[in-house]
Parts: C-alpha cells; structure tokens; sequence
C-alpha cells in the first residue's frame, strides 16, 4: 500500500529544503526525498564553504597589499584554521543533523535514498512507494560534468567536493575549466601557496561573461603566480608517480601533483523514471512553463530548470512553486534580471545580457565601460582595485538590458543595476541620481556621466569607452 503525502519534494537542496519547510509550516504533509546530505550543494560543498575559502585568500592578499599603503607585513598563510572553519561552521563535518531536526521540527517527513517516478504522482524510493495528493516538486539538482577524457578516471582527480574538504594541499595543481569554480579555486590554493595552473578550452576564462572581465580576471590571476592557459584542449590524462599529466591539443603538456576538474555541472535526471510521468526530456532539462508546472500536478525548480546553475534562482522559483501549490496569485516566473557572480578578485558581477548577446538580439546597443581604478573610490583604494563598469542599454527605450561590475564588492555594486534592468529604470532617471561619493557604486553615476565632466577628468580615463 503506497503512504500519501500532500507534496512530494524530490530532491532536497536549497530549493526543495525551502519549499518544503514553507509548506510544511504551512501544514501541509510534506514528504522530502534526497539521495545525500538534506540541503544538499549549497551548504556542504559549494556555495558556503566555497566562499569561506574566498574570503580566506583574500585575506591573505590583502595583508600583501599592504605594502607602501599602510605600513610592512609579513604573510605566513595557514590552510589549517581554513579547512577546521569549513568543517565546523559551514558543512558541521558534512552532518545534516541539524537540517533532519528543523525540518523534522515544521512537521516534514524525510526518507532518504533516490527516487523516482512510477506513474504521475506516484514515486518509489527502493521498495516503498508514495503517492502525492496535490504534487510531486522535481528538485534534484546539478552534479560536476566530468569529461570523457582518456585516462582521466584513472587519475585520482578531485571535484571541488574534494577540494572543499581538503585538510592539507598540494604543492601544485592543475585546475581544468576556468569557468566560476575553477578560477575561483585556483585564486585560493595559489594565495595558499598552491603552483597553480589553469587549463581552458576556451579562447577566455568565464567565457559567458564581457571579454574585459574574463581580461581583467587572468590579468590579476597571472599576477598572482597562476599560469593560465586558454584556447587548451586536454585529449588525454595520465597519473605518473609525481602526480597528473594533462596533454593538451597540438602535443603540450601541464603536470601537477592534483587535478582538479571544474569544467561545469549538469541536471541530475538519470534514474528518476521521468518517462512514467509522461515527461519530455529531449531538451536535456525539465520542460516548464512560467509557473514552473511541467503536467498535471508535477512542478520542478532549480538546477534541473536549465533557468540558472544558482542557488538564488532555486529560491525564486521555489517561492512561485509555493504559490502554485497552495493555488495562490502567481507572478510568473521573470528571468530577465537574474544576477551572477564569480567570487574572484576582482569580482565579476553581471545581470542580464552581455553585449555580445543583445546585439545577437538585434537591440541597437548603446555601450558605455568605466575603468575602476579612473573613478574616485578605485583611485583611492589603491592595490587591487582593477576592474570596470560596463552597461549595455537598449538605445530605443533608453534602458539597461545587462550591466557588469568587476572589481572590489563587485556583487554588491551589482545590486542597483540588477534592480535597473528588473524594472526597466530609464537612463535618464539613473543619471539624475545621487550617488555616495566617494563609493564603489559611484562608479556607476561616473559612467553614466552624471558628474561633473571636469572633476571626472581629474583622473585618468584610460580604458573607458562610451556609444551613448
């Protein structure tokens, strides 16, 4: 006899977990299926610890930078206080005791084990089954893409799961992918004293990122120490006695002690019996419309979407997933204005389209970029204050369809321009604007023009561009 439940959540991470608890708290009956940790990504291996890395070696940096601006130290980095941080505070020794009790404590139940579909409400997980009285919520989430490389399965490489829980690091490594993760993790371990090399296929690191920031990004990383090497396809991996062998396209070759791969994620589907729900996969993803339905009472959110690999947008979604269930108002789902951030130094931190993708758009662009080091806040942050302001407007309606912040609080800046492209602010109302003076975001109001061309020009512009 298959156990009822209201909602069945497959997949318990940020999204599902968040759900979950609003409509448990809500008293529905909810029950949560998750194969691993309750909470899963987010909170044990990637965002959490991730950044407790990040801020971690940026710490460390700058200490360095402090030389000439406040006086002489001497930098000793230490990865033990890093990796005992990562295991008490963030991951709780990778222990999802915590999550079971506050999700046990709004009335959720939890079975723990992969399910998967076996009709359009009903779900299995091993010899129980389940049936769902008002949905199923398909929230299972992304997993690292390891690429069919010959020799690689015999390396021994890490993920970034096992570079988020390592206790000790090597003397080198080679990172493969210079997307968000890989630059990310390479900035840290070589800020930690890590010889660290970075292999890309693409002619550019965060390729889907403005080429100045993927620029400005391997200029500070190769000034660091790390060698990055773009436009390199790995054809083949090889584990020797001193560590990994990567050899890339035309016969090069880069050896590491560790191999970290970091060349993307992908929806996590295989086994969930999708086809019992008459579910159409042929995209690659869980078709949904702008209500995240994808049949007759079947919702999915989050990673599995293809909407955004963010944790940010499985909690949006999992808000209009509550509102559909409990047969509230829906807003529906707006993708717009969805931000991203990469936690490198400098930051790059982007909303909306890329110049390169609002003309491929057919939108007559209008283009302006702010060098940070020629705004006043960047002038006097001195050491590490590279980066840019570039915003990119739709020249007919005169408002931003896509903005870029590289440089120091990157995703902070970010903040007023994701707004301005969510709400289609006019330019003009951006410009009449009072901006903080001196600040980062400042550095916005300086590219607009909304100061003073003359006390502008007190600094140097170099690097600016402006189609207004």
């Amino acid at each position: 006899m298959a156990q009822q439940a209201d909602v069945i959540i497959l997949g318990v991470g940020t999204g599902g977990e968040d759900l979950g608890l609003r409509l448990a708290g809500a008293d529905f009956d909810v029950l949560g299926i998750q194969e691993g940790l309750l909470g899963g990504e987010c909170a044990y291996w990637a965002c959490i610890p991730s950044k407790m890395m990040v801020r971690a070696g940026n710490l460390v940096q700058e200490a360095r930078r402090m030389d000439g601006v406040a006086g002489t130290v001497d930098v000793h980095p230490d990865w033990t206080p890093v990796a005992t941080r990562i295991r008490t505070e963030a991951s709780g020794g990778w222990d999802d005791s915590v999550a079971f009790a506050r999700w046990e404590a709004k009335g959720a139940r939890f079975v723990r084990g992969r399910g998967r579909f076996t009709g359009p409400r009903t779900v299995a997980v091993g010899d129980q089954a389940f049936t769902a009285r008002l949905g199923v919520v398909i929230a299972t989430g992304s997993s690292p893409v390891i690429p069919d490389i010959p020799g690689l399965a015999e390396t021994g490489y890490w993920t970034s799961h096992d570079a988020v829980q390592a206790e000790e690091l090597p003397g080198s490594l080679v990172v493969l992918g210079g997307g968000a993760t890989g630059v990310e993790m390479a900035q840290v371990f070589a800020r930690f004293g890590v010889d660290v090399t970075i292999v890309e296929a693409a002619d550019r690191l965060v390729r889907g990122e403005e080429p100045e920031a993927s620029d400005a990004l391997a200029s500070a990383l190769t000034a660091e120490g790390v060698t990055v090497r773009t436009g390199a396809m790995a054809v083949a991996a090889e584990r020797s006695a001193d560590g990994v062998t990567l050899t890339l396209e035309g016969g090069d070759t880069v050896s590491a002690e560790r191999l970290l791969v970091a060349v993307g994620r992908t929806v996590r589907l295989e086994g969930l019996g999708l086809e019992a729900a008459g579910i159409d996969l042929s995209s690659g993803v869980v078709p949904v419309d702008d209500e995240l339905r994808v049949a007759d009472g079947v919702w999915a959110l989050g990673d599995v979407t293809g909407k955004g690999l963010y944790t940010h947008v499985a909690l949006y979604q999992a808000r209009i997933v509550e509102a559909g269930i409990r047969g509230q108002k829906i807003e529906p789902a707006d993708y717009r204005a969805v931000p991203r951030a990469t936690f490198s130094d400098p930051e790059i931190a982007s909303v909306g389209m890329t110049e390169a993708t609002a003309r491929a758009a057919g939108i007559d662009v209008a283009v302006t970029t702010k060098s940070v080091p020629a705004t006043f806040r960047g002038w006097l942050q001195g050491p590490g204050n590279l980066g840019l302001i570039k915003l990119v407007a739709d020249r007919g309606t005169d408002v931003l369809v896509g903005a870029t912040a590289v440089g120091p609080h990157g995703g902070e800046v970010l903040g007023m321009l994701s707004l301005a492209v969510h709400a289609g602010v006019p330019l003009s109302e951006l410009r009449s604007m009072v901006y903080a003076f001196p600040s980062f975001h400042g550095a916005i109001g300086e590219a607009l023009g909304a100061y003073a061309r003359g006390l502008q020009d007190v600094l140097d512009p170099s690097g600016d561009r402006s189609l207004w």
